[in-house]
């Protein structure tokens, strides 16, 4: 190691190792998926007839790791999917999430829930707001 080293800790870079290679760029030639792609394999994903709980909360978990909010059309889907499985607790769980998801932009929240009402109707889910959870 060269011993200009700054400190501990330090690790110098490739380039100041004498005889080290460079390192090459590498540049991914995968398509990129526009919006609409994206939006219809999430909501194949959750359409799948013989989805099941595992992955049903695997679906979700990636997606809410994404930089952005579902679109209704997703969430309507992972509802439906919730309502296949008898499972209410996802359900809510999902409509948390998105509620974290939303952050400080209070508009986008009543957004979701005023496109998701019908659907929400029709399978007898209560949002977070009903059944009281929004109060600490």
């Amino acid at each position: 190691w060269p011993s200009t080293s700054p400190g501990p800790g330090f690790l110098p870079s490739r380039t100041s190792i004498p005889g080290a290679p460079l390192s090459a760029r590498c540049y991914s030639h995968a398509k990129v998926e526009t919006d609409e792609e994206f939006d219809a394999r999430w909501v194949t994903y959750f359409s799948k007839p013989d989805i099941d709980a595992w992955e049903l909360k695997k679906g979700m978990n990636t997606l809410i790791g994404y930089d952005l909010v579902p679109e209704p059309k997703i969430l309507d889907s992972a509802l439906r999917a919730c309502r296949r499985l008898n499972d209410l607790a996802s359900a809510i769980r999902i409509l948390e999430a998105v509620k974290d998801k939303s952050g400080p932009h209070k508009d986008i929240y009543p957004y979701l829930i005023q496109e998701l009402q019908p659907t929400l109707t029709e399978l007898g889910i209560s949002t977070p707001e009903d059944l009281g959870m929004d109060i600490l």
